[in-house]
């Protein structure tokens, strides 16, 4: 089953459970942040926090913090339950004969029914009052933060044009008690309707859901094509529609069984400074000008549940979030690349820095042909290594995909760049916006293709045991010492067939930081080096330490996201009074 709204979801979490609550009171500024990276490093429960200092509301976070959790929020036993039931509308061929199509009846039956249904009275305006952001309890997230965040907002606007909603979810910095940021991106739906906007010069209505079940959440960030309305999605999700509700000043239609909406505009000529902001890369995204948007009003239930979220190094619940995303729109990339079987997002890649893919091969080169296709579609584009391998290959298991990349991806033509769109959050490459991506052919290479040197299957054995033990070839590199990493790479070659070069301060043993840091902190047409050693094998060097001007990079290289000294201490000191 699916929920009517957030409120119903929590009394789920508590069924099972999963939610703790904390009576003690609590400060929104960096104190639940503290508290909740602790508990989500732990694959913890959803927490309820009764008593935020300076709000008379409740406040949930890490609510879908689980891959338990999130299913049950979306009504599923399993995420691939979805995908399922995405691949058995799309399976065209079966519903072609008279009897597909018979048989298609009970599956097809739902879907005019998904649409959302407009009401004329909704919860969500149960109360309506004065615009005023201070009674919420709005966290400041991380220590550098440019102030309090409003972390899951799900942003409503309409196309001027076509009358279409759309909605994201997009960040907003609270600046005052009537005034946010509004966080659109360059590739973002809602930034392309504001131009709109401002090409027709009229002012920019804008409504804001805080407080929905999580299908509706979910849908405010999935990868939907533009012409599509993530409400029928999320209807799709619920089997049955969202409820609207006209906003109260404006033509946009709300969920009408949200704990706040709030309503107002987007001044098209105004922008002010946003950021930073500790973002779900695990490095903070850096202060930028962004449009401002005007709360003029603000509705909520009689007793709402203000919902929020953190995110930082991973894994977060964020990454849940993008876990659902690679289940469910796998179906629709094997309907553009048949030959894609499976694929895997791993957690320190942060959606858009990794993606391992197995294919079907039939032909030379079929990986090549794989890579172009992903990086044509959608926010693919932005995906900085993909991985390719064979269908056979259990690609979930990580030490096996290292595993058949060192059998496979033995020469430097198996290494491909590609130049394009980079996402917005990419602090390694030289450019904003756009730099190089790396794809890997790690197939089984064919007689016709060029297959390298292979290393031998003790050389390979010997290398899985050593990540089993933590001991794969990495190490902390010092630039202070006057060595560049590429001279090092060279002088390394005779005695590694892989080494990874960290900054002084990483662990070394951490495998989950060491390649955190990997597809984070490279440019491949940069940072990978392919030498041919003299035997013939090949030597791969990483370079995942910080860049500057030295290394050719002349953009700011963020900060990690490190919670406060005292800050720490302070939770520390508390934590048996939250009664965790």
């Amino acid at each position: 089953m699916t929920y009517r709204d957030l409120t119903s979801y929590i009394r789920a979490l508590e069924h099972h459970g999963w939610l703790k609550t904390i009576e003690s009171e609590v400060d929104p500024e960096l104190e639940i942040t503290e508290i909740t990276d602790r508990i989500s490093k732990q694959s913890g429960p959803a927490l309820m926090f009764k008593h935020v200092k300076g709000s008379p509301y409740p406040l949930i976070i890490n609510a879908m913090g689980t891959y338990e959790r999130l299913a049950l929020g979306l009504g599923v036993v399993q995420l691939d339950d979805i995908a399922n039931r995405i691949a058995r509308y799309l399976d065209i061929k079966s519903y072609s004969t008279l009897l597909g199509k018979i048989k298609a009846i009970p599956a097809l039956a739902p879907l005019p029914f998904i649409f959302p249904r407009r009401v004329r009275r909704g919860a969500c305006q149960e109360v309506i009052e004065a615009p005023d952001l201070n009674t919420l309890p709005i966290i400041k997230c991380w220590p550098q933060d440019g102030g309090k965040y409003i972390t899951l907002p799900l942003v409503f606007t309409k196309d001027p044009e076509t009358g279409q909603q759309n909605v994201g979810m997009y960040r907003l910095q609270v600046y005052d008690a009537q005034t946010t940021g509004m966080h659109w991106h360059l590739h973002k739906d809602g930034r392309e309707i504001y131009e709109k906007y401002r090409k027709i010069g009229r002012r920019m209505p804008v409504s804001v859901a805080i407080g929905c079940d999580p299908t509706v959440i979910y849908s405010a960030t999935a990868p939907l094509p533009k012409m599509i309305d993530e409400m029928i999605f999320a209807g799709f999700l619920k089997n049955r529609p969202v409820k609207m509700v006209k906003s109260i000043t404006n033509d946009i239609l709300v969920p009408a069984d949200a704990e706040f909406i709030l309503e107002g505009y987007v001044d098209l000529n105004e922008k002010r400074r946003e950021g930073p902001f500790g973002d779900h890369t695990g490095y903070y995204s850096l202060e930028d000008d962004y449009p401002v948007f005007h709360l003029e009003k603000l509705t909520r239930k009689r007793h709402p549940i203000y919902p929020t979220t953190i995110v930082g190094k991973p894994p977060m619940e964020d990454c849940y979030l993008g876990k659902a995303t690679e289940r469910i729109f796998l179906p629709l990339l094997k309907l553009q690349c048949p030959e894609i079987v499976d694929m895997d997002f791993p957690l320190e890649g942060v959606f858009h820095n990794c993606a391992i893919v197995a294919i079907k091969k039939a032909f030379p080169l079929h990986g090549n042909k794989i890579l172009s296709a992903l990086w044509g579609l959608g926010q693919m584009m932005y995906t900085k290594m993909i991985i390719i391998v064979d269908e056979d290959v259990a690609l979930h298991d990580y030490a096996n995909v290292v595993k058949t990349l060192l059998s496979n991806a033995t020469a430097p033509s198996h290494y491909i760049l590609s130049e394009g769109p980079l996402d917005a959050l990419d602090h390694a490459s030289n450019r904003p916006l756009q730099g190089f991506r790396l794809g890997i052919d790690a197939t089984r290479k064919l007689s016709s293709e060029d297959s390298g040197k292979p290393l031998s299957n003790a050389t390979i054995e010997k290398a899985i045991e050593s990540i089993g033990r933590g001991e794969l070839a990495i190490q902390a590199f010092d630039k202070t010492e006057g060595l560049t990493t590429k001279a090092y790479f060279m002088q390394q070659q005779a005695n590694h067939h892989a080494l990874v070069l960290v900054d002084p301060w990483i662990d070394t043993g951490s495998l989950s930081t060491v390649a955190w840091k990997i597809f984070n902190n490279i440019d491949p047409a940069r940072d990978i080096s392919l030498h041919t050693r003299t035997d013939g094998s090949l030597f791969i060097g990483i370079d995942a330490t910080k860049k500057g001007p030295a290394d050719g990079l002349e953009r700011p290289w963020p900060d990690d996201i490190v919670m406060s000294d005292d800050i720490i201490a302070k939770v520390t000191e508390r934590w048996q009074s939250y009664g965790l």
